[in-house]
């Protein structure tokens, strides 16, 4: 039933798709020259429907008879895909004016994206879940390939539609046994019936399901996408894709885990517990050879989830909220440090990737060194920086949680996982300095990554309100 209190939980959705109808007729009718306007009407735009999760709050946590939630875990999770989306449309038009006029198509795909995400963790239905994951997707698709003329953006968009699509269809193969073998698609139908015991079909349901949302998160054994899209994909939509997508499927793969396959924690448990474990020592170990630093940007975001699934491994409302506590701080570092790469051009303003060309930065950029030196400090877990605070977080709720084996071997593989991060550290500051970068960076990324950086150094003054925040989100699943 669609009434006006429904109609409220869903406005921020309504704002983004009102406001990325409106934009696309004016970069139908402005071309190219509109680009600069319609970036910042996008940001704008974000910002009201960041506003507007206050509304969808308060009308209460089900809207349409429960295929959709809008309760606090959804608002957390919102606020951190609007916040990242917002980064990644200031980012580009410095980066896509190198080769040419910035296009304004680029916005508008963040803001359609967006709308999926949000109802990918406002899903409280299979179907609303599938329906929000493709249309995240389908945005995704085209940003991946947004560089037409470049051969590396359109190989990364191919090779993310086909293993996106094959993803797609194992999720849903799942969704349909579970809704064979439960008689429902709604989360809360499907934990009643779960409750009763589970049945080999709806194991194999379970399963299918978990394995179409691990290739959204990029976890290992279903990450084989992430490294060849993060490399050939313009720069700012890695930035996004690392940030804003990896919040949405993370958000969607705990509310599924939580509220639909609750009943069912020791069946689903194991699997969490496998990816994660799999996914902290294959980025880390992979990470270590690579010389692109996109590339190598990759490999830390599977790593990143890793840790962060041990969070959602504990089950518990301490583990969930850890879960998300990890993914805002993951959030911050990514930015910040993509915001530092995309400062990483020659004396003609072309582009750099190569982790070899950082050499002797710390001489001829001291700012730029000092920030992603940051960034790289607090990936590794380094205290007193926030990257550590994020993993105590899901350490200490799986250790409550009995989990105190996944603990130390997350533990003991942060070690490995800090040597590639210290290895960049080190060819900044100690490696013999190389053909130096342009002199100046732009200021949109100036201020975007002295922020970050800022936050990083300082977050521990924020640690009461973000584990209000998270302890309040986690609660709302419970």
């Amino acid at each position: 039933m669609i009434d006006s209190a429904s109609l409220l939980a869903v406005l921020p959705e309504l704002i983004l798709t009102a406001g990325g109808l409106v934009l696309m007729l004016v970069a139908a009718f402005g071309g190219d020259g509109s680009a600069r306007v319609v970036n910042w009407l996008s940001v704008i735009t974000l910002a009201i429907a960041g506003v507007a999760l206050s509304c969808s709050l308060a009308h209460g946590p089900d809207a349409f008879d429960g295929l959709y939630r809008a309760d606090a875990f959804s608002v957390f999770a919102k606020a951190l895909i609007y916040s990242a989306a917002a980064a990644a449309v200031l980012l580009a038009p410095r980066f896509f004016s190198t080769d040419g006029a910035p296009r304004p198509e680029y916005p508008i795909l963040i803001l359609f994206a967006a709308i999926g995400m949000g109802m990918m963790v406002s899903a409280g239905d299979m179907l609303t879940l599938y329906v929000g994951l493709e249309i995240n997707s389908l945005a995704s698709y085209v940003l991946a390939s947004f560089m037409r003329q470049d051969e590396r953006s359109s190989e990364a968009g191919l090779k993310y539609f086909v293993l996106g699509s094959l993803a797609s269809g194992i999720l849903l193969y799942g969704i349909s046994l579970l809704y064979g073998f439960t008689g429902s698609t709604g989360f809360d139908g499907i934990a009643v019936a779960l409750g009763d015991g589970v049945s080999k079909g709806e194991l194999f349901g379970l399963v299918f399901v978990l394995a179409g949302l691990a290739f959204k998160i990029s976890a290992v054994p279903f990450h084989m996408w992430t490294p060849d899209v993060y490399e050939g994909a313009p720069t700012p939509v890695t930035t996004f894709f690392a940030s804003a997508p990896k919040v949405a499927a993370m958000g969607l793969t705990v509310r599924v885990a939580i509220e639909a396959l609750g009943p069912a924690g020791l069946d689903w448990q194991q699997i969490v517990i496998f990816v994660a474990l799999a996914s902290i020592l294959f980025g880390a170990v992979a990470a270590i050879g690579q010389t692109n630093i996109k590339r190598l940007m990759a490999y830390s975001s599977i790593n990143n989830v890793g840790f962060a699934l041990i969070g959602l491994a504990a089950g518990t409302p301490a583990g969930v909220a850890g879960t998300m506590s990890y993914m805002a701080i993951y959030v911050l570092m990514t930015i910040g440090a993509f915001a530092c790469i995309l400062q990483m051009r020659d004396a003609d303003g072309k582009p750099i990737e190569t982790i070899a060309s950082l050499a002797g930065l710390s001489q001829s950029r001291k700012g730029l060194a000092a920030a992603l030196a940051i960034f790289m400090f607090s990936m590794a877990g380094i205290p007193p920086l926030f990257g550590f605070w994020a993993k105590f977080l899901v350490f200490d709720a799986a250790v409550a949680a009995g989990l105190t084996a996944l603990a130390a071997f997350g533990i003991t593989a942060s070690v490995i996982g800090a040597f590639y991060y210290l290895k960049i550290i080190k060819t900044m500051y100690f490696d013999e300095p190389t053909a130096a970068y342009e002199a100046k960076g732009g200021s949109v990324e100036n201020i975007i990554l002295t922020a970050c950086a800022v936050v990083i150094v300082l977050g521990y003054l924020l640690n009461p309100l973000l584990d209000q925040a998270s302890a309040a989100a986690a609660a709302s699943l419970f």
